[in-house]
């Protein structure tokens, strides 16, 4: 489960992808048709694995429900700067660790992804 926006306090998008590096890439070159094309939306400020792919679908209509206050909230309580987090991901660094939270870089297949991907990023 990722948030992208275009700039600090921007648009925000929330998606869900099984390998989040290609998603990001996607967004980041303008190959995702839609909102983020639309809105520039290319900066990666906030994501979260998850263990399943039934949680992580679930978590991401929960965060799509939050008030736009709550999603700076969670942005900003584990990236205050809201520094692109890209190249941080590259390097396979766990930049974003709550409590309780699982430290691995495993994502969730959501449905705009293709079936079968494998489910590491």
């Amino acid at each position: 489960v990722y948030i992208m926006t275009n700039k600090r306090h921007g648009t925000l998008y929330v998606g869900v992808t099984a390998d989040l590096i290609t998603r990001v890439v996607q967004h980041r070159d303008g190959e995702v048709p839609g909102f983020t094309a639309t809105y520039g939306l290319k900066r990666l400020v906030w994501y979260e694995p998850s263990d399943t792919i039934m949680g992580a679908i679930q978590r991401e209509k929960s965060l799509k429900k939050y008030k736009r206050d709550w999603k700076i909230n969670l942005i900003e309580r584990l990236n205050p700067q809201w520094e692109d987090l890209f190249e941080q991901l590259l390097q396979r660094r766990p930049v974003l660790a709550m409590p309780g939270m699982a430290t691995s870089h495993s994502a969730c297949m959501g449905g705009r992804d293709k079936p079968g991907h494998d489910v590491s990023i």
